[in-house]
C-alpha cells in the first residue's frame, strides 16, 4: 500500500512537472526576425517547428548530426545564422550533437528554463530566439560547457558545399 502511495506521488509530481513550462525569453529584448506561429509553421517542418518555436527535444541518438564528423558549419535552421562550428564540437556521448562554445558569443543567447521541476539554462538563437537546447556546466576544456542541441534546430554545412538559401538570405542581410 505504502509502496502504491509513493508511486501515485512520484506520477503526481511527474505530470504536474511535464505541465508546468515555464520558459521565460530575454525580457525588455525583440529579436530581428519575429514572426506569427503561422509563419514559421510555413517555413518550418512539424518537427522543426516543435522543437524550435515550442521548446521540444528530439530523442536522444535520433537527430541527423548527433555522431556528424564533417568539417563545417552549424546554422540555425530557423533563420540561416551561423551558430557552431565543427571545430567546437565534440562526442559527449549523450546523443545530441554538442559543441564547447558557439562560434560567436553573440550568436545564442541564453534563457532560464525552469520546465519539468528543474533549473536549467536554454539556448535561442540571438536572430528569432528560437530555441536550440542547453547549456550545461560538464562539457571539455577550454570552457568546460556543453551546449547539447537538437538536430532539427540547425542546418549542417560541409566545408566547400553550397549553403542553401535560408543561410544565403542571413549572409546577405548581416554581410560586413
Amino acid at each position: 500500500m505504502r509502496l502504491s502511495f509513493i508511486l501515485i506521488l512520484s506520477l503526481a509530481y511527474v505530470t504536474g512537472a511535464c505541465q508546468t513550462k515555464s520558459y521565460s525569453k530575454v525580457e525588455n529584448y525583440s529579436y530581428p526576425i519575429e514572426k506569427t506561429d503561422e509563419e514559421w509553421k510555413q517555413i518550418l517542418s512539424d518537427d522543426q517547428f516543435y522543437i524550435l518555436r515550442q521548446q521540444g527535444t528530439e530523442p536522444a541518438f535520433t537527430g541527423e548530426y548527433w555522431d556528424n564528423k564533417k568539417k563545417g558549419t552549424y546554422y540555425s535552421a530557423a533563420t540561416g545564422q551561423p551558430l557552431f562550428s565543427s571545430e567546437h564540437k565534440y562526442r559527449s556521448g549523450t546523443g545530441w550533437p554538442s559543441f564547447y562554445q558557439p562560434i560567436d558569443k553573440n550568436a545564442v543567447k541564453e534563457v532560464e528554463d525552469r520546465s519539468y521541476g528543474m533549473v536549467r539554462v536554454e539556448i535561442v538563437d540571438s536572430g528569432s530566439g528560437s530555441h536550440l537546447g542547453h547549456v550545461f556546466e560538464d562539457g571539455p576544456a577550454p570552457t568546460g560547457l556543453r551546449y547539447c542541441m537538437n538536430s532539427a534546430s540547425l542546418i549542417f554545412v560541409a566545408d566547400g558545399e553550397e549553403p542553401p538559401a535560408i543561410v544565403k538570405e542571413w549572409q546577405d542581410k548581416h554581410a560586413e
